[in-house]
C-alpha cells in the first residue's frame, strides 16, 4: 500500500483497488473484502451480529451467521498486514433455538399469586377423593384455577409449542475460526457495560444472569509488531491501556441503529494498536462509529455495510467527523501541531 498523505481530506481520493478510503461502502462484506489488496489493513475493529434476533438477522439460520463470520475472519488472514490485528467485540452468549434439546421449564413460584402448592392440592384431592375442583378450592382457599394449575402443572413456564432456546458461548468459535485462518489469539479484554433493565426488580423469571459485559477478542497476524508506550500517557496505561477489564456504559439510546456499540470502545482499540495513517477496517459498519473515531484520530478507514440505510447513515456521519478533524488541523499553526491524534 503506498504512503498516505498527512490529510484526512486528501485521503478521501485514495483508492485501495476501486474501494475509496474514508467511505463506507454497501455490499456484502465477504464480496467487499476480496477487493482490498494483501497486507493493506493495520487493524480491523467491528462488532457483528450477535444472533439475538434483531431486525438485520432475520431470515439467518445459525449455521449461516457462523458461516458468515467465518468466512469474514478467514479473508483476514490475506488482507492484514503482518504483525497487524483483528479485534472482535461480542457478547460470548449465542443463544438460538434448538428442538433436540428438551425445553426449560420453570415453577416459578416467586410471582405465584396464591401460596397454595401442588402438594398442597394433591393432599387434599387425597384426603377427599369425591371433591371436585370447586369444592377443593374452597378447602384450601384458592380460586378453582389455582387448584387445575397446581394439578395439571401448566403454571410451568417452559414454552409448550417453541423449540428450546440453546444457549452457546461464542468465544471459542472465534478462536477456532482464526487459528484455522492463520491468525492465534493475542489478548482477550472484558468490557462491563451497564445492566439491562437495572431499575426492575424481575430481571428474568430464570436463573440466568442479567448480561452486563461483552468481550473484546483480538487476534494477531504473525510478523514483526511495532509497540509504543507513546500511543497513551502513564495514567491511561495504568487505567485501562494494560488492564483487563474495561469500564464504560453502553449506549443508552439506539434511535438510528438496533446496535450501536459506544465510541469509546473502538477509540480505545484504535489508540492502543495502530499510529496515526493506519489504516482501520470495519466489515460491519453499522451506523459508523469505527469510522467516525478513526477519523477523529487520524487513521484512515474502510467501513462495509450491507443494508443501505446504515450504509448511508455511516457515510454522513464519518464525512462530519472528517471535516470536523480537517478544520481543527487547519487551525493549529504549524509550530504547535500535536505529535500524535
Amino acid at each position: 500500500m503506498s504512503v498516505l498523505p498527512p490529510s484526512l481530506v486528501d485521503m478521501d481520493i485514495v483508492s485501495q483497488d476501486g474501494l475509496e478510503l474514508n467511505r463506507t461502502h454497501q455490499g456484502d462484506n465477504r464480496d467487499l473484502l476480496k477487493l482490498l489488496p494483501a497486507e493493506s489493513v493495520a487493524l480491523s475493529v467491528w462488532s457483528p451480529p450477535y444472533f439475538v434476533g434483531k431486525s438485520y438477522e432475520q431470515g439467518l439460520t445459525v449455521g449461516e451467521w457462523s458461516a458468515l463470520i467465518h468466512a469474514v475472519i478467514a479473508e483476514h488472514a490475506r488482507v492484514l498486514k503482518p504483525g497487524g490485528f483483528l479485534a472482535i467485540n461480542i457478547a460470548d452468549i449465542l443463544a438460538f433455538s434448538d428442538d433436540s434439546i428438551p425445553r426449560f421449564q420453570a415453577d416459578v413460584v416467586s410471582t405465584k399469586r396464591s401460596p397454595v402448592t401442588r402438594e398442597q392440592v394433591l393432599a387434599a384431592k387425597a384426603a377427599h377423593p369425591d371433591m371436585n375442583r370447586h369444592q377443593l378450592a374452597a378447602l384450601l382457599g384458592c380460586s378453582e384455577q389455582t387448584v387445575q394449575r397446581r394439578l395439571d402443572h401448566n403454571n410451568v413456564r417452559g414454552g409448550k409449542y417453541k423449540p428450546q432456546t440453546r444457549v452457546k458461548t461464542v468465544g471459542g468459535m472465534l478462536e477456532e475460526f482464526a487459528l484455522e485462518s492463520g491468525l492465534p489469539m493475542y489478548d482477550r479484554r472484558v468490557w462491563v457495560k451497564d445492566p439491562a433493565w437495572a431499575n426492575s426488580r424481575w430481571h428474568s423469571l430464570s436463573y440466568r444472569a442479567v448480561d452486563e459485559f461483552e468481550y473484546v477478542y483480538v487476534f494477531w497476524k504473525p510478523g514483526i509488531t511495532r509497540v509504543d508506550r507513546g500511543r497513551l500517557t502513564r495514567t491511561e496505561w495504568s487505567e485501562w491501556g494494560s488492564r483487563g477489564v474495561w469500564e464504560f456504559p453502553s449506549v443508552r439510546s439506539n434511535d438510528s441503529h438496533e446496535a450501536m456499540f459506544p465510541a469509546e470502545l473502538p477509540r480505545r482499540v484504535i489508540r492502543l494498536l495502530t499510529d496515526p495513517g493506519d489504516l482501520v477496517l470495519d466489515p460491519f459498519m453499522g451506523s459508523g462509529t469505527t469510522g467516525v473515531v478513526a477519523a477523529e484520530l487520524g487513521r484512515p478507514f474502510i467501513g462495509f455495510e450491507l443494508m443501505p440505510d446504515y450504509a448511508r447513515l455511516a457515510n454522513e456521519r464519518c464525512q462530519a467527523a472528517l471535516r470536523g478533524k480537517d478544520e481543527s488541523d487547519r487551525s493549529v499553526r504549524p509550530t504547535e501541531r500535536p505529535q500524535s491524534a
